[in-house]
């Protein structure tokens, strides 16, 4: 019998009106929601479901909106008996994982994780960095996109996530110059993103020390089920060990076809992706064509999912 993961999104997948619907439906949800609120002093509710998107956008808006919404939907499957064999999250989405672990409480995550969307943003000053993403081309031909343009500055694969998608990130002539190059060598297409900063490369080490504090000021409980980190693309079970991973992370890509492959290795055939979006199971299937997956963003989700996998009701 095959395993199933819990996978939780990262940013870029905010919405107003984002969690409404499972909000309205559900008291466990609605309590998630209130812990938020409650924990950040301000209506983060109202923000997720009625925007402006404006504000939304706003990084250190989008992340702790992101988390809640996540999980108040894992509060539901939780109430329905669902229960992972294992978790991962990209890179915002680590947070949840390690929420729906029993490692952090949802209040202690939203309240850093409205804290790590500030540091990004005020890492790097406005227009300094950028982030693109290459398709079409592999991973290895990407690094040598970035170690070509690196007389231009600061650029580095900052998201492998899948094999022919990796993001990169860095200064902003540097990201434009290594995306030339990859053009060159064959990518199917550049896209620049628009991101308030370039996540998870060297330019964030800022935002690492100012996290870094403030993590080592909170309690990681070891693990009730298996988290793959990003950073290591490994799992962690051992609360010190999680901590440590979230505070390299912000410097470091985010390994995700790793991360995919790992479960995969390890017996996991369904793939259940909480939150706004669906972009992680669409990545899923490209490192696993075969793979089971359901997104879990509303109660068309949670149906879905009650009557493929054993123990969720409705």
């Amino acid at each position: 019998m095959g395993k199933v993961a819990f996978l939780f999104p990262g940013q870029g997948s905010q919405y107003p009106g984002m969690g409404k619907e499972i909000h309205d439906a559900f008291s466990c949800a609605r309590k998630a929601f209130a812990e938020a609120d409650k924990a950040l002093g301000f209506p983060l509710s109202e923000l997720c479901f009625n925007g402006p998107a404006d504000a939304l956008k706003l990084t250190e808006n989008t992340q702790p909106a992101i988390l809640t919404v996540s999980v108040a939907i894992l509060r539901v499957l939780q109430d329905r008996g669902a229960v992972p064999d294992y978790v991962a999250g990209h890179s915002l989405g680590e947070y949840s994982a390690l929420v729906c672990s029993g490692c952090l409480s949802l209040q202690d995550a939203v309240r850093v994780v409205r804290r790590r969307g500030k540091y990004m943003q005020e890492a790097v000053p406005l227009n300094r960095g950028a982030m693109a993403a290459i398709l079409g081309l592999d991973a290895d031909s990407v690094r040598k996109a970035c170690a070509a343009a690196s007389g231009a500055g600061i650029v580095a694969p900052a998201n492998f996530n899948a094999p022919d998608q990796t993001v990169i990130a860095g200064e902003a002539g540097a990201v434009l110059r290594a995306s030339e190059i990859a053009r060159r060598k064959g990518a199917r297409r550049v896209m620049a993103l628009p991101v308030s900063a370039p996540f998870h490369c060297v330019l964030m080490a800022p935002a690492r020390e100012r996290l870094a504090v403030d993590l080592r000021k909170l309690g990681f409980s070891d693990l009730k089920m298996p988290v793959i980190t990003n950073v290591d693309a490994a799992e962690t079970a051992v609360g010190s060990a999680a901590r440590d991973s979230l505070i390299r992370q912000v410097c470091n890509p985010v390994r995700w076809v790793e991360s995919v492959q790992y479960l995969l290795d390890r017996g996991v055939d369904k793939f259940v992706e909480i939150g706004p979006g669906k972009v992680l199971c669409g990545l899923v299937k490209k490192v696993a064509p075969s793979a089971a997956t359901y997104s879990v963003d509303g109660i068309r989700g949670i149906e879905a999912l009650a009557s493929a996998i054993s123990g969720v009701t409705m």
